[in-house]
C-alpha cells in the first residue's frame, strides 16, 4: 500500500508527470471520440422526440454535459489551486491553469445551448433566472482567473493570486446547483439525480450520459495537453527539459 502511494507521489513534479501526461493524452482522445459518436448517435438518431419539446430539447445533449463540466472542473481547478497555495507545488498551480480555459469553454457553451434552448421554449433569449445568472457569474470567474494570472509576470505569484480568486469563487457552485431549488425560476429542475429515478427515456438517458462521459474525456485531454505546454514554458531552463527527444529532433 505504502509503495503504491509512494509510486504516485513520484509523478508529483513536473518532470516526472510531463512524460505521463503524454502517454495518456491519446487515449483519452480515443475516448473521447468513441463516447461522443456513441452519444451523438443516440442523442440525436435514436431517442424519441420529446412530447412537449418536440426536436428542439436535442439541445440538451450539449448543454447538460456541458453545464455539468462547467461546474465540475472548477471544482478541480480550486482543488489544485488550493493543493498549490498550501503546500507551495509547482505542479499543482500549472494543472489549475491548465483546466482554466476548458472551464471557460464548458461554461460558455453552457449559456450559448442554453439561450438556444430558451429562445423556442421561453420565447426569448435570455432572462435573469437564478441559474442562469449564477452560471454567468461563473464564466466570468473562469475569465477573472485567466486574466489575473495573465496579468502577473511572475508565475508562483500568479497562481498564489490565481488560488486565491478560485477558492473565493467556489461558494458559487452550490448556489448554481441548488438555485432551482431556492428560487422560483424559469429553469427547469434535474432530469437527473443521485436520489431520484430520472425523468427521461432510457435512451435520452444513455444518450446525455455518454456525452458526459465524452465532454469528460475531452477535457482530460485538453488540460493534459495544456499542461505539458505550461511546463515547457515554465521549466524551459531546467535541464531535463533540453534533453527531451521532441526538443531535440
Amino acid at each position: 500500500m505504502s509503495n503504491g502511494i509512494i509510486n504516485w507521489f513520484k509523478f508529483s513534479s513536473p518532470q516526472t508527470f510531463y512524460p505521463l501526461a503524454g502517454k495518456m493524452i491519446p487515449w483519452f482522445w480515443a475516448l473521447t471520440a468513441i463516447f461522443g459518436v456513441a452519444g451523438l448517435t443516440i442523442g440525436f438518431f435514436v431517442a424519441p422526440t420529446d412530447a412537449q419539446q418536440g426536436e428542439g430539447y436535442r439541445i440538451i445533449f450539449v448543454h447538460v454535459p456541458a453545464s455539468w463540466m462547467s461546474m465540475f472542473i472548477y471544482l478541480v481547478m480550486a482543488f489544485w489551486a488550493a493543493l498549490g497555495l498550501g503546500f507551495n507545488t509547482r505542479l499543482s498551480g500549472m494543472m489549475a491553469s491548465a483546466l482554466a480555459p476548458t472551464g471557460a469553454l464548458m461554461a460558455f457553451l453552457s449559456l450559448w445551448t442554453g439561450a438556444l434552448w430558451g429562445k423556442p421554449m421561453w420565447g426569448t433569449w435570455w432572462v435573469w433566472d437564478a441559474r442562469l445568472t449564477s452560471e454567468l457569474i461563473l464564466f466570468f470567474l473562469y475569465l477573472g482567473f485567466i486574466a489575473l494570472q495573465s496579468a502577473i509576470d511572475d508565475a508562483r505569484r500568479a497562481d498564489k493570486a490565481g488560488a486565491v480568486l478560485a477558492l473565493v469563487g467556489v461558494i458559487n457552485i452550490p448556489i448554481i446547483y441548488f438555485s432551482v431549488k431556492w428560487w422560483n425560476t424559469l429553469h427547469q429542475g434535474a432530469s437527473v439525480s443521485l436520489t431520484k429515478s430520472p425523468s427521461m427515456a432510457q435512451t435520452m438517458l444513455w444518450g446525455m450520459l455518454l456525452m458526459a462521459l465524452a465532454f469528460w474525456m475531452y477535457s482530460i485531454a485538453v488540460s493534459l495537453t495544456r499542461v505539458r505546454a505550461i511546463i515547457l514554458e515554465r521549466e524551459r531552463h531546467a535541464g531535463w527539459v533540453e534533453e527531451l527527444p521532441e526538443l531535440k529532433s
